[in-house]
């Protein structure tokens, strides 16, 4: 497809080779739309650069972004690599996410974060059509279970980090088949997941060698065992959530921190560590996780 207007400075430029490629991506996408308003020129302008739009965030456009439009900016679009859908719950469905993940085989960034709406089969779909996928977001979606996080494992092997916050269906069965699957993990989250124990975070430590960050916040099956075979499984671990884990202690967490590992953990209430201070003669300032 080749478009060249007659007038204007602007518009006189190469469209596919200057405009789309090195002008508008600098633009925020809803000063794009905007300029559809112009002239019919600029409307055919910003029609080829959505065609040809690697990234789309919804955020970028407005609070809540309508359906309609939705559906009509990404219609032509074959080529995008990150879609990033956030403040589109209340309306986003299968019938809406899916034709657009079929007609993009490129993407290795999705993140569907709070998308309610959706069902297992959309993860089947991503499966299916995304083998080059690397970053993944479901969190707080719960409608995600275990036999579509193994199609997931199965055919996305080169995913990098997933963020399964809140995906209450997935116990440590699901979490190790992924993990075993999965081995150049470098970021997972599982927090806020109370069927999550030391089994899957001890298949997710022998198994994913590249593992940097590891969000356990709110595991409430998870123990010291499991955070000992982490650090001993784990080199590259750099940051580590166990806050509201209360049956992991300082003991297993010692060897990350002398290891420079950031730790999110739960601190000692101020009244305990009074009282401590006061029965032990502890430093003032000394930091105890129990």
């Amino acid at each position: 497809m080749s478009l060249t207007p007659s007038r204007g400075c602007l518009l006189d430029l190469p469209w596919e080779d200057i405009l789309v490629p090195h002008i508008l991506c600098h633009l925020p996408l809803r000063q794009l739309l905007g300029l559809q308003r112009v002239s019919k020129a600029f409307q055919a302008l910003i029609q080829l650069y959505l065609a040809n739009m690697r990234c789309f965030d919804s955020s970028q456009i407005s609070s809540a972004v309508p359906r309609d439009a939705f559906l009509d900016l990404l219609k032509d679009n074959k080529v995008l690599q990150q879609l990033e859908l956030q403040n589109c719950s209340d309306w986003l469905t299968d019938r809406e996410l899916l034709p657009v993940i079929m007609r993009n085989h490129h993407l290795h960034h999705i993140q569907l974060k709070g998308c309610a709406q959706l069902s297992c089969h959309a993860l089947m779909v991503i499966s299916l059509n995304c083998p080059n996928l690397r970053r993944l977001s479901l969190a707080h979606c719960e409608w995600v279970d275990s036999l579509s996080l193994r199609s997931l494992a199965d055919r996305c092997k080169a995913l990098e980090a997933v963020d399964l916050t809140a995906c209450r269906q997935l116990k440590d069965e699901a979490i190790c088949y992924l993990v075993q699957k999965c081995s150049r993990l470098k970021s997972l989250s599982l927090a806020v997941n109370a069927n999550v124990g030391d089994v899957a975070v001890e298949e997710t430590a022998k198994c994913c060698p590249e593992l940097e960050h590891l969000d356990l916040t709110g595991c409430l099956r998870v123990k010291n065992d499991s955070i000992r075979v982490l650090a001993e499984y784990c080199p590259k671990l750099r940051s580590l959530k166990v806050k509201h884990c209360h049956n992991v202690a300082e003991s297993s967490l010692s060897v990350l921190r002398n290891r420079g590992v950031e730790l999110d953990v739960e601190p000692l209430p101020q009244t305990a560590l009074v009282l401590l201070q006061d029965m032990a003669g502890f430093a003032p300032f000394i930091n105890l996780q129990i």
